[in-house]
């Protein structure tokens, strides 16, 4: 079925004629940034990161994307245009899904507009706090938000919210402020002038997912300095510094720990951001700590040259990860 929960609520539910008689259940889940590949062919490497960007590897997007076509003209013949495929997917999800796609679509816009805790969520929206967790949990079973907490540790008061479908991330950002410019005809100016200058920086968070995808493959070729355990964002408190820090990808398994940071920028990665996250490892007790930079450009010489000289160090590029 099409309809996720009228399958889970109507079909699969305890009051349903079905309920106790299925003899299997698969969730089928996207693809990875991997899989994908197969749907960009005539793309660049960085392209196809994009691409994986704004469909987030569902099948039914990837199938769309027309490799006759730039980035750009996929862009707004999908988004950018009324009659395109996905300029009103989200609305149409939510309607088909919920009972009430207005409260959901205020609550989403919060999340997409920066609010990630439950408090600031809930006032954005103008609710109570318990009200919007009851809300956030049905959209967390959809797959379209996540709850995430601290790497590190199980259960935590520093839980945040933020939009695990990338498609749905990719249209609040750059199509739901725009649908009365693009319902005028201004979908090409509206990819010149805000989505191609804010890109890159929306393809962070999506170039992380890509590598830690690409961290769980080397698991899987035994190719980690460790066996992986946990997998994950770390944020918290510096009480030497005092202030907040953050750390983009932290995996660890009882004495060991690898820490790693990602950069989706044109610039060369420089030498600062290994010093910086060395200084941010002291944080953590581990006997055994590796360092693994992921960059979509490159790396500077003077990094290149430390990183040679120390044994737990790795750069990684991102046409290398492919």
């Amino acid at each position: 079925g099409s309809s996720m929960s009228f399958m889970e609520s109507q079909v699969l539910a305890y009051k349903s004629p079905l309920y106790g008689r299925r003899t299997a259940q698969f969730k089928v889940m996207p693809f990875n940034f991997i899989e994908s590949m197969p749907f960009f062919e005539n793309f660049s490497k960085e392209e196809k990161a994009t691409l994986y960007g704004f469909t987030g590897g569902i099948p039914e997007y990837l199938n769309k994307i027309n490799p006759t076509k730039t980035v750009r003209e996929n862009i707004i013949d999908l988004f950018l245009t009324p009659s395109g495929h996905l300029y009103e997917e989200p609305s149409n999800l939510l309607k088909q899904e919920l009972r009430e796609p207005a409260t959901y679509n205020g609550m989403i816009e919060a999340i997409a507009e920066g609010a990630s805790r439950l408090n600031e969520i809930a006032t954005k929206c103008g609710m109570e706090s318990n009200k919007c967790a009851k809300y956030l949990k049905s959209l967390i079973s959809l797959g379209i938000v996540k709850k995430e907490i601290p790497v590190t540790e199980t259960v935590s008061k520093k839980s945040i919210y933020l939009l695990d479908d990338m498609m749905f991330r990719f249209w609040y950002r750059f199509v739901f402020p725009n649908m009365s410019g693009i319902v005028s005809g201004l979908g090409e100016a509206i990819y010149d002038f805000d989505i191609n200058d804010n890109l890159s920086a929306y393809m962070g968070l999506i170039f992380e997912e890509i590598c830690k995808q690409y961290l769980l493959n080397e698991a899987k070729r035994n190719a980690l300095p460790f066996f992986v355990g946990k997998i994950g964002r770390w944020w918290g408190n510096n009480p030497k510094e005092k202030r907040q820090e953050e750390i983009d990808i932290l995996t660890f398994r009882k004495e060991s720990a690898l820490f790693c940071e990602c950069k989706w920028t044109n610039a060369p990665m420089d030498i600062d951001v290994l010093n910086d996250l060395k200084a941010q490892s002291e944080l953590f007790p581990y006997m055994h700590k590796w360092f693994w930079l992921f960059a979509k450009t490159g790396f500077t010489d003077r990094l290149i040259h430390e990183a040679n000289n120390l044994s737990n160090v790795r750069l990684v590029r991102f046409d290398e990860m492919i």
